[in-house]
């Protein structure tokens, strides 16, 4: 039955190279992603998908079913579309849903005999907002037993860990008065950003070594010789486990009011995205790396214990999930560059398409055709969720 399948998806090859060519071509930014997610959606539509448009209010996100018999499991498979504004698809997102749409029409039509469900989920502006964190809030993706995923990377393997994150805007709101002639009237909102990055340089002494905080200046409040009666910065803060990152959140917060009354300055503190650690499944990464042997994908390595942050670490916190990362630029290439994006159309990463492909298919089978299998993922999720909380 995998062959059959597989064999399917080969059959296949010519119109999965045009799609993600195609995307690849018309790169869109988040939230703008019309013609990429028209594509992917039409496809399924004309498959026998039934399609839901407009999810969260995102004009570009969807979701597409196809129901086989009654009862069985429901496996969801996501993917991305937005490219990195100003450069492109330089993350490979233009890969994602020609993989999908190569896996899910593979099991339509070769598995016939199971009960079971396909849900494809289009989820825009990963880059950017985050589009699955809205999704999930809304109830979406809690219809699926299992979340997949494929992903362009210098290696095939699977991620382990990834980092929980929350973004912020933090305003300082001061008095102005000329800073030569009357600055005992002004109240500085600069120095309370100032003050701000102290604090946090002090903390970072007393805070785990795997938490990180960056921030950077976005409004410094004007010329030198007025006392700034506005200042903004963006902060990023992180962790591999959101329980103990609201913790360091909280003394964050401290430290912007300290600098406020320190400063008799207000603030605000606006968080912009917010981002769970990864619930990591290895049994499921396993079953992924299992099809990818089979497959014979280029540069299989271990699992990377840790990874950066992405809004499929949500998806990932509230259902089991995993993503498989096909190998097709050279290693050593870092993501989001020049380098990355000069691959995007070449024969390893058509390739990769294909392998995703067969290999999110192959996965899907296997948990559709055991069970157990689903079964002990699910029951490993759990166990390991618990163990995120002690």
């Amino acid at each position: 039955m995998k062959n059959d399948i597989f064999n399917y998806i080969d059959s296949m090859k010519t119109e999965l190279i045009q799609y993600s060519d195609f995307i690849f071509d018309n790169p869109e930014i988040g939230l703008k992603e019309y013609k990429s997610s028209e594509l992917l959606i039409s496809i399924l539509k004309d498959n026998g998908f039934t399609i839901e448009k407009g999810l969260s209010g995102y004009d570009t996100a969807f979701r597409a079913v196809f129901q086989n018999g009654v009862g069985g499991p429901s496996i969801g498979l996501l993917c991305e579309y937005d490219a990195l504004e100003n450069i492109g698809h330089a993350c490979a997102h233009h890969m994602q849903g020609p993989s999908v749409i190569g896996a899910v029409l593979g099991i339509k039509n070769k598995l016939k005999n199971k009960p079971y469900k396909l849900v494809v989920y289009g989820t825009p502006a990963e880059e950017t907002i985050g589009g699955k964190i809205k999704m999930l809030k809304d109830g979406y993706f809690k219809d699926i037993d299992i979340a997949l995923m494929m992903h362009g990377s210098p290696t095939t393997t699977t991620d382990i860990k990834s980092l929980a994150m929350s973004n912020f805007n933090v305003i300082f709101h001061g008095t102005s008065s000329h800073a030569a002639l009357a600055p005992e009237m002004g109240r500085s909102a600069l120095d309370g950003l100032l003050l701000l990055f102290q604090g946090i340089e002090f903390m970072r002494e007393h805070i785990k070594e795997d938490t990180r905080i960056h921030y950077t200046i976005s409004n410094a409040g004007g010329p030198a010789n007025v006392v700034p009666k506005l200042a903004e910065a963006k902060f990023s803060i992180r962790s591999y486990n959101r329980e103990y990152l609201d913790t360091v959140i909280k003394r964050f917060e401290k430290i912007v009011q300290g600098a406020s009354l320190m400063t008799e300055t207000t603030y605000e503190i606006i968080e912009t995205k917010r981002l769970n650690n990864k619930i990591p499944v290895i049994q499921l990464n396993n079953l992924l790396m299992e099809n990818a042997t089979l497959l014979e994908a280029p540069r299989i390595s271990a699992p990377r214990e840790k990874t950066g942050s992405s809004d499929f670490g949500n998806v990932m916190f509230t259902v089991p999930g995993s993503c498989i990362r096909v190998a097709f630029v050279p290693i050593g290439t870092s993501s989001h560059s020049e380098e990355f994006l000069n691959f995007g159309k070449s024969e390893d990463a058509h390739l990769a398409v294909v392998l995703a492909s067969k290999i999110l298919a192959g996965t899907v089978y296997d948990l559709i055709n055991n069970p157990t299998t689903l079964n002990n993922i699910k029951t490993e999720f759990k166990e390991n969720k618990m163990k995120s909380f002690q």
